[in-house]
């Protein structure tokens, strides 16, 4: 584990996984986002939210919901269009002196710091370790801290605890929780923590609900906190179909739902991994804990062009900072889907 500054010559960062199914017609397995989404009573209650294009967006009701799911109040909840602008909005208002972003890890937070002007270094976590993060490697005097848990494209999910010793006073904490509801029973979640000064929790509707063209997600954070960050938003960010669809999501139904959903997909992980086990040369690092899993394989991006010959799209590694060309990132699917693409791996390695 060790702290970098980056340089102007590092990954692309603006890549993200859509750019490897767009218009190929390719079995997705570089997307995260649960196949077979959104359900119809999720569609039906988006489709009824269009009576009311002529009125403005109304987000008090969705707010409500989010507050209650979370057991906040409704001041410490703000909507945004999609859990990415969280990212840009935390980087057009904070001045943080010394910026510091965990990696591996979803690059849109670094980014956005970027573009916003301000320096960022990277404490990266090693594959020999797990891609475990140890607290005492964040620097002390860092007062703004991102961290993802479960971490996209580790899935390795860190304690609670070792994300919570994080927090101090002048610090501000931002954990991304995009995919905590994957994971059964979301044990680690600090979403409903509010004894933690500085914490932003980031949440994302778009992967258990298949919601990435609605744009919807919420971040949670002290009142002062959220209000400072609301300022930054344009009027009326979030649509009203989209707004509709984050009070949906709350429902008793609707978490009861994405509970069985996580624990279906931790059914078919297991499956994947068994099987990622079995194909000579592939390693998985650490314990997947969400939707998808990251492979290392030697020669992993001549492995990935034949598997688009062959049908299927993973996502490459190499975008990552901390990680390189012999890492791929595989979506958790269904056992159908997972067999075949085993099969097709086990032909590429081959080879």
């Amino acid at each position: 584990m060790r702290t970098d500054a980056p340089s102007r010559s590092g990954p692309d960062l603006r890549h993200h996984g859509d750019a490897e199914v767009r218009g190929a017609g390719l079995v997705d397995l570089a997307v995260n986002v649960r196949a077979g989404t959104p359900p119809p009573w999720l569609r039906d209650r988006i489709a009824a939210s269009l009576t009311g294009l002529a009125a403005y967006p109304d987000g008090a009701a969705a707010r409500a919901a989010v507050a209650a799911r979370h057991g906040r109040p409704e001041e410490e909840v703000l909507l945004t269009s999609g859990a990415a602008e969280a990212f840009v909005l935390l980087a057009r208002t904070l001045r943080p002196r010394r910026a510091v972003v965990v990696h591996p890890q979803f690059t849109e937070p670094e980014a956005a710091l970027r573009d916003a002007g301000h320096a960022v270094e990277r404490v990266l976590l090693r594959p020999e370790d797990g891609f475990r993060l140890d607290p005492a490697a964040v620097p002390e005097d860092a007062d703004l801290v991102v961290a993802g848990n479960p971490t996209n494209p580790t899935s390795v999910l860190h304690p609670a605890a070792g994300l919570a010793a994080l927090a101090r006073p002048g610090r501000v904490l931002v954990v991304d929780e995009a995919f905590a509801d994957t994971v059964p029973g979301e044990p680690e979640s600090l979403a409903a923590r509010r004894d933690l000064p500085g914490l932003v929790v980031l949440r994302s509707l778009t992967k258990t609900w298949g919601l990435a063209g609605l744009r919807v997600g919420y971040l949670l954070a002290a009142a002062p906190q959220a209000a400072a960050l609301a300022r930054s938003q344009p009027l009326w960010p979030v649509s009203s179909p989209a707004l509709a669809a984050a009070e949906a999501c709350c429902t008793p139904r609707a978490l009861a739902e994405a509970e069985e959903a996580a624990r279906t997909t931790a059914v078919h992980r297991a499956r994947l991994l068994a099987g990622l086990a079995a194909v000579p040369g592939v390693r998985v690092h650490g314990e997947p804990a969400a939707s998808f899993v990251l492979l290392e394989l030697p020669g992993a991006a001549a492995v990935r062009e034949r598997l688009r010959a062959a049908g299927f799209a993973v996502r490459r590694g190499d975008t990552f900072p901390g990680l390189g060309p012999d890492f791929l990132r595989v979506a958790v699917r269904d056992p159908d889907t997972t067999d075949a693409f085993l099969a097709a791996l086990a032909g590429c390695r081959e080879g």
